[in-house]
């Protein structure tokens, strides 16, 4: 056989095989959708309740029974019997009402007439999943009668209005400055139509400076709105967080036990990680965090406190010491780049010049109780609030002392497209306690395979040099800043005339939720179980849609 035909040959059976991974896939899809027409079924017999409303719409181009009950919508074929008197039997449609966030009368209207109209029926718009992402979706209802449309669109709006976790109110909080600075645009072609669509009156203030949002917070009569919103980055989550579980401290007059934020915060990402917004939602999505907010999911996340001797407590979700708070130092001095290039420049210029910290490491171990990282979130709130901490007394706090090249303390997963299963993946948003990720001194090419497995599906805590527990109390005490001052003196390229010693006042870096705060002393961090809400879900992987090639 010559060369020609041999490649025909094997181009045919190339083309053969795709055309059976086309079917393949196909079949695959279909029997998704046939499965989830089961689950609808079923969900719909779960739900059996009496019929409020009965009527019949055109969906599509064919004519339907629909039904209406508390919870749901079924629309059923109407099919004509046959001339032998058997009907073919159809599965019916159905649209759960928690999955619909308005409803609004349909007219056809002429070019530019503003009101009145040929009446068409009633359009429900929805919430769709698509994976990890939630999408809108439109269900049309055709009926040419005004008083039978009416009558369903007063009783679908009823119904909707009477689910009590959605939103009417919303204070929002943008951040103008926030990664590639389109948080503003984000947000008025994103998420604003879906607020207005949903009937959800919103306050919105641009943020001008660091702290804006907490002075804002301190003087807000917050009993106006039901939930918070923050349009930015990680740092502006913090903040906003941070806000307004002091200003929970500061209304009831600093009880010795932090009591939880008054009000839910909505996340909609326009960073350039967003961990937070990626460990309730799955997904980097504006849509899928703005859905999240109108349909009221609402998840209770643990928070930590951060005390530095002599200086005001902080409330946050992560904390980073030694690789993360120097990576995020030498990040912020290159704000003039990209994100992207900015990350990666400075990972590499910190694994360059890679240095352990001497310090000592105390820790007191969760309780086994509160271990289980996903228990019964039915399981009474207060009861878990009253748990906070409650076993210092019977267990004892451990102490190391050594070298570290990276501590880190999270009391969420902290996921993101980068670390699909997040950089703590061993705790969950409401396990009652923080992740310890302690990294001893280790050469730098295991450190970055240490750094690579987060990436991948598993084995980042496999290293002999890498500990990992679970924690409800955390102290770090550094022991030395010399290699510290040293290396930022060599760095601005004046080693000689710049004395190696610790200068007065001066602090080591701390990344704490993406943002630098600079420390000298003895840091405390606890756990606080569910101290916020945030409107999302509890996600187990992220949607990874990059890659780091900077290592």
């Amino acid at each position: 056989m010559s060369e020609p035909e041999e490649d025909l040959k094997e181009e045919k059976k190339k083309v053969c095989k795709k055309k059976k991974n086309k079917e393949k896939r196909r079949g695959e899809k279909m029997e998704e959708e046939k499965r989830e027409q089961k689950e609808q079924v079923r969900e719909a017999e779960k739900h059996s309740e009496s019929v409020i409303l009965r009527g019949i719409f055109k969906v599509g181009k064919k004519s339907h029974d629909v039904l209406l009950t508390q919870t749901t919508l079924t629309w059923t074929p109407i099919i004509p019997e046959t001339p032998t008197g058997e009907a073919t039997a159809l599965q019916p449609g159905m649209l759960l009402l928690r999955d619909v966030f308005a409803v609004k009368v349909k007219r056809r209207r002429a070019a530019g007439q503003q009101s009145g109209g040929a009446m068409l029926g009633v359009a429900l718009f929805c919430c769709k999943r698509r994976g990890r992402k939630l999408e809108e979706d439109t269900l049309h209802l055709h009926n040419a009668s005004a008083d039978h449309t009416h009558t369903w669109y007063n009783a679908l709006k009823e119904q909707i209005a009477g689910i009590s976790t959605r939103p009417r109110s919303l204070k929002v909080f943008i951040n103008p400055s926030s990664h590639r600075k389109e948080a503003v645009h984000i947000y008025r072609e994103s998420v604003a139509p879906l607020f207005k669509m949903a009937d959800i009156r919103t306050d919105i203030t641009v943020t001008e400076r660091k702290g804006h949002t907490l002075s804002v917070i301190k003087e807000c009569k917050l009993d106006e709105y039901n939930g918070v919103v923050c349009v930015g980055g990680d740092g502006s989550v913090a903040e906003l967080c941070h806000a307004l579980v002091f200003r929970a401290q500061l209304d009831a007059n600093f009880p010795e036990k932090p009591v939880k934020a008054v009000l839910p915060v909505g996340i909609i990402p326009a960073g350039s990680t967003d961990v937070v917004s990626c460990s309730v939602h799955g997904v980097r999505d504006p849509v899928t965090a703005a859905l999240h907010i109108i349909l009221g999911h609402l998840q209770q996340v643990d928070m930590c406190s951060f005390s530095p001797v002599g200086q005001s407590v902080h409330f946050g979700f992560s904390a980073m010491f030694g690789f993360g708070g120097r990576s995020l130092a030498r990040a912020e001095k290159r704000r003039w780049m990209t994100s992207s290039r900015r990350r990666e420049y400075a990972l590499v210029k910190t694994l360059a010049k890679l240095r352990p910290e001497e310090c000592e490491l105390s820790f007191l171990p969760a309780k086994k109780s509160r271990q289980n990282l996903f228990w019964n979130r039915d399981q009474d709130e207060n009861q878990e609030q009253d748990s906070d901490l409650e076993g210092e007394g019977e267990t004892s706090w451990t102490t190391k002392q050594g070298q570290y090249l990276s501590i880190s303390v999270m009391s969420i997963p902290c996921l993101s497209p980068h670390a699909p299963r997040g950089l703590a993946p061993n705790t969950s948003l409401t396990s009652g306690s923080a992740s310890l990720i302690a990294v001893e001194n280790a050469s730098r090419s295991e450190f970055i395979k240490h750094l690579k497995r987060f990436g991948s599906s598993s084995g980042e805590f496999s290293f002999s040099f890498v500990e990992a527990h679970a924690v409800s109390a955390v102290k770090i005490r550094p022991l030395s800043m010399t290699g510290f001052f040293k290396e930022e003196s060599e760095e601005e390229g004046d080693s000689k005339s710049t004395p190696i010693i610790q200068p007065e006042g001066a602090a080591f870096p701390w990344n704490i939720d993406g943002e630098l705060v600079e420390i000298a002393n003895e840091v405390l961090i606890r756990v606080h179980p569910r101290l916020i809400s945030l409107y999302g879900e509890e996600v187990e992987e992220a949607e990874s849609t990059v890659s780091c090639s900077c290592i």
